[in-house]
């Protein structure tokens, strides 16, 4: 007769699907210093791994982990949401931004607009400043250019 410890904990796979909490802070950037995300005050959150929510590079350190680990790791930007692309920084006529906000929409600097792409998908960007006719959008990901500090305590592994 075996005892309950003494079962095998379920192990991180590629296509796992966790129940978690997470801390993710921003080592550098603008930002440094600054929690992006933390769960462990709240109700958990859901991974599924390989499913796009996280940075493959964030990922990677989970692989192999067992259930009921707590841990913590640190990703260069590289490894994460990559360095921030100055060709990202666009500027978007107001005619298409009221296309994609609706009718008399009012934005403010730091607010995130959505657009569609023409193959249908969606992207999103952080209104910069506007001027008259146009508006400066930065679409680099939030996390782009910043190094990751992670904590993470892995609830349930599927």
């Amino acid at each position: 007769m075996t005892s309950h410890s003494d079962i095998a904990k379920p192990l991180v796979r590629p296509d796992s699907y966790l129940t978690l909490h997470y801390r993710i802070e921003l080592k550098s950037g603008p930002a440094a210093g600054s929690v992006f995300a933390d769960t462990f005050s709240g109700r958990p959150a859901t991974l599924q791994m390989g499913a796009g929510q996280w940075a493959p590079g964030m990922e990677q350190p989970l692989l192999g982990r067992q259930e009921g680990e707590r841990f913590s790791f640190d990703l260069p930007a590289a490894q994460a949401y990559g360095e921030r692309n100055a060709d990202l920084l666009q500027w978007v006529t107001q005619a298409m931004l009221a296309e994609h906000g609706g009718e008399g929409a009012q934005f403010q600097p730091g607010d995130m607009v959505e657009f569609a792409a023409p193959n249908g998908g969606r992207y999103s960007g952080i209104l910069k400043q506007q001027n008259g006719d146009a508006a400066l959008f930065d679409f680099n990901h939030p996390l782009a250019g910043a190094d990751l500090h992670i904590e993470v305590s892995l609830l349930g592994v599927l």
